[in-house]
């Protein structure tokens, strides 16, 4: 009798185990900074300006270099100063595959070069010069209220500099 309570006892230990580990698994799968406000069940854009699919999912753009479809994380050195946050992003909602390379011609003749449909919104606000992360609408700031201190400058409040002057010169200098 003790043996079968000991193997029901480690088959619900096992259970139990195997359980949690289901539940315990998610995947977060979030669209870039420069996707398109309101898209959140989509795998694949289709960028026409470059020509090229991103994968979101994996964070990697589809494109063909040297007549081989690739999968890079960059763009090609050609769409290097190329401007995500301003190009149009073609959603592929009804796409479920994982070669959408394969509807290529058909998506470069319906949505060929320069092609910009209505407007888009995107995720995220662009960096700028110098500041390699994206923001979000609501952690965007305008320059206006960057401060570098974090407290808000009074008039004719000191600025933390210790003398009195009125800062046009008149000190004796090195001798």
């Amino acid at each position: 009798m003790k043996p079968i309570k000991l193997i029901v006892l480690a088959l619900c230990f096992f259970v139990a185990n195997a359980l949690q580990a289901q539940v315990s698994v998610s995947v977060n799968i979030s669209p870039p900074a420069w996707g398109p406000v309101g898209v959140t069940n989509v795998t694949y854009y289709y960028l026409p300006d470059v020509e090229a699919f991103y994968d979101v999912p994996s964070a990697m753009f589809i494109f063909v270099e040297n007549g081989v479809w690739v999968h890079r994380s960059l763009l090609p050195p050609r769409y290097r100063g190329y401007d995500l946050y301003k190009g149009y992003k073609v959603t592929m909602n009804d796409y479920r595959g994982n070669t959408p390379n394969e509807l290529f011609k058909a998506y470069k003749s319906k949505y060929a070069k320069g092609y910009h449909g209505p407007a888009q919104k995107t995720n995220g606000v662009r960096p700028q010069k110098g500041n390699t992360k994206a923001t979000t609408p609501h952690q965007a700031q305008p320059k206006s209220a960057v401060q570098h201190n974090n407290k808000p400058q009074q008039k004719g409040a000191s600025n933390g500099n210790k003398g009195g002057g009125s800062g046009k010169g008149g000190g004796k200098g090195k001798k």
